[in-house]
């Protein structure tokens, strides 16, 4: 039995997808049951989110009884703050189970996770030294800033103590967070890329889903609207190649994006199902990941490219990891952007490629022997 740890944040995102992905593979590659217990950002006071911060987690008896409850050898942690913390770790071990922490983003080290701060990549924080995150004030809120910037600095080394594996997903996160003087145990960290399964030929048809799309060929963006994902420099690169854009997500800087657009055939069409999004990729000619950040992974570009899609992202972060030299461009650069995704709209042989990539790194047939080696305590050294 296996008990994935989850605070899930405000708004949902690649994160939750992942970890629902996750339990599918234990379940299904595995042959092994797999359990949740989660907590929700959403449904929390300010008081009581700073309060779990400052402690190290809330209500810890939770997860030991979980563990018992269930059986539950393996606890996979995966985000766990606010509410769950280090005590959540230190309690499940304390029941019997095996703790291996998922770090899906940088946020043992940066309050808000992604290293980006007043439009630039951020490495001002470095181990336990948070006052940068508070003194600019990158959760918004300076109540905020301090109860994260206090948290991370007294429970960082405690909480990786507490982990006999680490998951991060990409190489490149694992040295950002070495740069970032993460208190980690090198030789207990692990490369795990996220699951994403191939869509089988013809799949992603319309199917009767009524998506207001461009009637010829268009490049399609799937993100958070958020400064750092870079969707303004799209949308301004479709409207020097002249070809329609689709964007499909949420976020912050909707209203600015919206303003970005006049006079340029783009369409927003917020958040949308699996079945939409496959739509939206079977008729997509490009997918474009124009991040400024240094993603940790880039599941968005994962499976556009799972679902045959060309591709075309900034060389930044993780991203070169899962694209050729020929899909990227310098970060935040519309001009390159444009002539690239002119280049690689329709090009069958770089979907081709893209697909194969992607299977041969993030299939669940791959990472299921991967993943139950963390689990059972082998292969204690960093893996690709």
């Amino acid at each position: 039995m296996v008990l994935f740890l989850h605070n899930r944040y405000r708004t949902t995102g690649g994160e939750e997808r992942v970890v629902d992905d996750l339990v599918e593979l234990v379940r299904e590659h595995l042959s092994e049951p797999a359990e949740r217990l989660e907590r929700d950002s959403a449904a929390l006071g300010a008081p009581t989110a700073a309060a779990a911060l400052v402690r190290g987690g809330l209500a810890p008896s939770e997860v030991a009884r979980a563990v018992r409850l269930t059986g539950a050898r393996v606890v996979h942690a995966h985000n766990l703050l606010p509410l769950l913390g280090w005590r959540a770790l230190a309690a499940a071990r304390s029941a019997g189970a095996r703790v291996v922490l998922h770090l899906h983003q940088y946020r043992l080290v940066c309050a808000t996770g992604v290293c980006f701060t007043a439009g630039a990549e951020c490495t001002r924080c470095h181990g336990a030294n948070t006052l940068p995150g508070i003194r600019h004030n990158c959760r918004g809120s300076v109540p905020e800033a301090l109860a994260y910037g206090a948290s991370l600095a007294l429970w960082q080394r405690r909480t990786a103590e507490l982990a006999d594996a680490i998951i991060v997903p990409s190489e490149f996160a694992r040295e950002r967070l070495r740069a970032l003087g993460a208190p980690l145990r090198w030789e207990r960290v692990r490369v795990l890329p996220p699951p994403v399964q191939a869509a089988p030929p013809g799949a992603g048809g319309a199917g009767g889903i009524d998506l207001d799309l461009p009637l010829g060929p268009f490049a399609l963006v799937v993100s958070r609207l958020a400064p750092e994902k870079g969707v303004d420099v799209a949308i301004d690169a479709c409207r020097m190649a002249g070809m329609p854009l689709v964007i499909a997500g949420e976020g912050p800087e909707h209203a600015t994006l919206r303003e970005r657009v006049r006079g340029a055939d783009i369409r927003f069409l917020g958040r949308l199902g699996d079945g939409e999004l496959a739509a939206l990729r079977s008729r997509a000619a490009v997918a474009l990941a124009p991040s400024r950040s240094a993603e940790t992974f880039g599941i968005a570009l994962a499976e556009a490219m799972a679902a045959g899609v060309p591709a075309v992202a900034s060389r930044v972060g993780a991203l070169p990891e899962l694209l050729d030299e020929e899909g990227l461009v310098e970060p935040g650069s519309a001009r390159a952007l444009a002539a690239a995704l002119v280049r690689r709209a329709g090009d069958s042989e770089a979907a081709e490629r893209g697909r194969a990539a992607v299977a041969a790194r993030c299939s669940p047939e791959a990472l299921a022997p991967v993943l139950a080696a963390i689990y059972d305590g082998g292969g204690s050294g960093a893996s690709t």
